[in-house]
C-alpha cells in the first residue's frame, strides 16, 4: 500500500460536502485502468513539468508490476479546480474480489473501464454486480479507442446488455459515455471530439457523481475499508468519513457487532495527494482518509465517537471456494534457505494476513499439524505464496481443493463460466480439453480467424489448465472465468495422466545419471543440484511413479571405445511457475516453498515407507 508520508505542510481537510467526488474505477485485468489513474493525476495539474513520474504509479507491489495486474485495492486523490477527487483502483480479477466488494463503501459512484476491441470481459462482471447491488451511479469509459480493430460501438452494446443482465435499474442504463486512450493522454465524449487532455472524464465525474450524502452535525463515525502500513505509524485504518469530524488526539472507540472497545487516542490523521499521504489536523464527513494510532482495528469495524459507538454496517463478502494447506517446512534441507521456518511464524504470518483480506480464512488443521487456508481461486492463494517467499518464510502447500457444500442433501461444488478466445487451429485441443474437465460448451462463434467459446465446468476442471492452455494456443488464446454456483458434484476429473521420477537418496545431481534418465520423462532438474531422497525430480512418461538415482556415476576403465566416450548432451530442464507445480501435484504430494527454491516433493520420503503405507 502506500508507504510513504508526504512532508507537506500539514493542513486541515475541511471541505464543502458538495465540493467532494469519491469515485472507484472499475475494469477487467490489462483494459488500461491503471494508466488511467496515472494520467488524471497529471492533469490536475499535482506534477511539476519536469518532475519525473513513474509508469502505474498505483501498483506499488513488486509482484503488480511484474504480473501487470492490480491486486490490492489503492487509494489516491487530486485537486480538479475547485473539487477534491478522491480514486480508488480496484483489482481486476476476480479472485481479489474481496478487496473490491469492501473499498465500494467510500464509493460515491463508479468508472467503468471498457476495452474497445475487448468489451466487458467476465472478470469485471462481479465487481459491476455489485457497484449496481450499492445503486452507484456507473460512467463508461470505453478505453483503447486507438487499437486497430476497435469496434466501440459493440462494446457500449456489450455494456449495455450486462447491465440489463445484472438488474440495472432504468436510470443506471441511460450511463454516460466518454472515450479515451488513456496511454496517449486522450478522451472526449464522442470518437469525433477527442481532445489531449482528461478534462472531458474529470466534468462528467463533477457531473454525474453525487457528492457524499453525510451528516457533519452527528457524532464522528468512520467504516475501515482496508488495512495499511507505515514504517512510523504501525497500522492505518482507511475508511470515508460516514458522519461527524474527527481531530488529532480525539478519543474514539472500535465497535463491530458484538464489542465495543476501550477509548483509544488517535494519534495522526492523513488525507490522500496523488498516490501518498499528507497529514492533516482534521478531516469532516465525506473525506476518505487513513487513522493512525488504532493497533488492533480490523477491516468491517467501525471507528466511533465514545457517545455513539453503534456500529456502520459492514459489506457481506462472499465466502471463499478454494482450500490449500500450508504446513512448516520439514523436508531435508529445511531452514537452509529461509529466515523464518517455524510453524508458529508461519501461523502469525497467515493470520496477519487475514486483517487486510478479508476473503482469506484461516482454520488449524488437526493436531498443529498445519493450516487450511481458503480463498477466491487458486491466483489469490499462489500470490499469497508469492509473497511470503519474498519475505523469508519456509513452508509447503498441499494441492488446492475445492470447498465443497451439501445443498439440500446433495453433495455440491462450485461452478465457472469460462470465456474462451483462441486462433481456428487451436480450437480442437482446447474443446478436447474442457471435455475431459467436465466442461459444457454453451456458446461458439467464429471471427477474423479467432474463435469465441463459453463453457461450464467444475471450479476443478480449471485447476491448473491456464498453462496447459497456454501450451495448446501458443500463447495466443486468452481464458477468463467468473464463479456462477453451487452444483452437483460432477464425480473424478483426472488431469495428470503420468506418474513422477522420485529420487532414491540425498544427493547431488550428476549429468551421466541425468542423460540416461532424459528418455524415461522430462527432468525438472540440471546437473550439480543437491536432491533429497523423496523430492520429486521429474515427469515419467508411463502412469506409475519411478524411484530412480540421479547421482549414478560412470564406472571407471582403462579401456576406450570409440563412440562410447562421447560428452553428455541434455535437454534442457522444465522449468515450471509456482502456479503450475500446484497444479502438477496430486494428492500423496507437496510442493515446497523457499526464498531461492520451489520443490516438489513426496508426504512420505522414504520409499521404504510409501510401500507400507499402501
Amino acid at each position: 500500500m502506500l508507504q510513504s508520508t508526504s512532508k507537506l505542510k500539514m493542513m486541515e481537510y475541511i471541505m464543502d460536502q458538495n465540493k467532494i467526488r469519491n469515485i472507484a474505477i472499475i475494469a477487467h485485468v490489462d483494459h488500461g485502468k491503471t494508466t488511467l489513474v496515472d494520467q488524471l493525476f497529471k492533469a490536475s495539474g499535482m506534477y511539476r513539468d519536469n518532475q519525473e513520474i513513474q509508469e502505474r504509479l498505483m501498483d506499488s507491489m513488486d509482484l503488480e508490476r511484474e504480473r501487470g495486474i492490480t491486486i490490492q485495492s489503492k487509494n489516491g486523490a487530486c485537486m480538479y479546480k475547485d473539487h477534491l477527487v478522491n480514486i480508488i483502483d480496484t483489482p481486476g480479477h476476480a479472485d481479489f474480489g474481496g478487496e473490491v466488494e469492501r473499498v465500494l463503501k467510500m464509493a460515491d459512484g463508479v468508472l467503468f473501464l471498457v476495452d474497445a476491441q475487448e468489451g466487458p470481459m467476465p472478470q469485471s462482471h462481479f465487481v459491476l454486480k455489485k457497484a449496481i447491488a450499492l445503486n452507484l451511479p456507473i460512467i463508461v469509459i470505453v478505453n483503447k479507442v486507438d487499437k486497430q480493430y476497435a469496434r466501440s460501438d459493440w462494446a457500449i452494446d456489450q455494456v449495455f446488455d450486462l447491465m440489463v443482465n445484472l438488474n440495472a435499474t432504468d436510470d443506471m442504463l441511460d450511463f454516460p459515455i466518454l472515450y479515451a486512450s488513456a496511454k496517449n493522454g486522450l478522451s472526449g465524449l464522442s470518437l469525433d471530439s477527442m481532445s489531449e487532455s482528461m478534462e472531458p472524464i474529470f466534468e462528467s465525474v463533477i457531473k454525474n457523481v453525487p457528492a457524499p450524502n453525510c451528516d457533519e452535525a452527528a457524532l464522528f463515525k468512520l467504516l475501515v475499508s482496508s488495512i495499511s502500513y507505515s514504517p512510523f505509524m504501525g497500522r492505518l485504518a482507511i475508511g470515508k468519513v460516514s458522519q461527524g469530524k474527527i481531530l488529532i488526539n480525539q478519543e474514539v472507540v472500535i465497535s463491530s457487532e458484538d464489542k465495543v472497545s476501550e477509548k483509544i487516542r488517535v494519534t495522526k490523521i492523513y488525507g490522500f495527494k496523488s498516490d501518498s499521504f499528507e497529514e492533516i489536523t482534521q478531516a469532516s464527513a465525506g473525506n476518505i482518509v487513513a487513522i493512525a494510532g488504532l493497533e488492533a482495528i480490523r477491516v468491517n469495524e467501525t471507528i466511533s465517537h465514545p457517545e455513539s459507538p453503534e456500529p456502520i454496517t459492514g459489506i457481506k463478502v462472499d465466502p471463499p471456494t478454494i482450500s490449500m494447506q500450508f504446513i512448516a517446512n520439514n523436508s531435508p534441507f529445511s531452514g537452509l534457505e529461509g529466515d523464518y521456518v517455524t510453524s508458529s511464524q508461519l501461523k502469525e504470518r497467515l493470520y496477519k494476513e487475514t486483517l487486510t483480506d478479508v476473503a482469506l480464512h484461516v482454520e488449524n488443521l488437526a493436531g498443529d499439524s498445519g493450516f487450511t487456508v481458503s480463498g477466491r481461486g487458486e491466483l489469490h492463494l499462489s500470490i499469497l505464496i508469492e509473497k511470503m517467499r519474498r519475505e523469508g518464510f519456509e513452508f509447503q502447500v498441499a494441492r488446492p481443493k475445492v470447498i465443497l457444500k451439501d445443498v439440500d442433501g446433495t453433495l455440491s461444488e462450485p461452478f465457472e463460466e469460462v470465456t474462451i478466445q483462441v486462433p481456428d487451429e487451436a480450437m480442437g485441443a482446447v474443446i478436447e480439453s474442457m471435455g475431459n474437465r467436465k466442461g459444457q460448451m454453451q456458446h461458439m462463434d467464429q471471427q477474423d480467424g479467432m474463435v469465441n467459446l463459453k463453457f461450464e465446468l467444475p471450479t476443478r476442471g480449471l485447476l491448473g489448465y491456464q498453462s496447459e492452455f497456454m501450451t495448446q494456443t501458443k500463447g495466443l488464446g486468452l481464458l477468463f472465468s467468473k464463479f456462477l454456483d453451487y452444483r452437483k458434484h460432477t464425480g473424478d476429473i483426472k488431469v495428470r495422466k503420468c506418474g513422477v521420477l522420485i529420487s532414491k537418496e540425498t544427493c547431488k545431481s550428476i549429468a551421466y545419471a541425468l542423460d540416461n534418465l532424459q528418455d524415461r520423462g522430462r527432468l525438472f532438474i540440471g546437473p550439480g543440484v543437491d536432491i533429497y531422497e523423496g523430492q520429486i525430480i521429474g515427469e515419467n512418461s508411463r502412469e506409475e511413479d519411478m524411484v530412480v538415482n540421479p547421482s549414478k556415476s560412470k564406472k571407471l576403465t582403462n579401456m576406450r571405445a570409440s563412440g562410447s566416450d562421447d560428452s553428455v548432451i541434455l535437454t534442457p530442464p522444465l522449468k515450471m511457475s509456482l502456479e503450475q507445480y500446484l497444479s502438477f501435484i496430486d494428492d500423496s504430494e507437496l510442493v515446497e516453498c523457499t526464498p531461492k527454491s520451489i520443490r516438489v516433493r513426496k508426504i512420505i520420503l522414504s520409499e521404504s515407507d510409501r510401500k507400507r503405507s499402501h
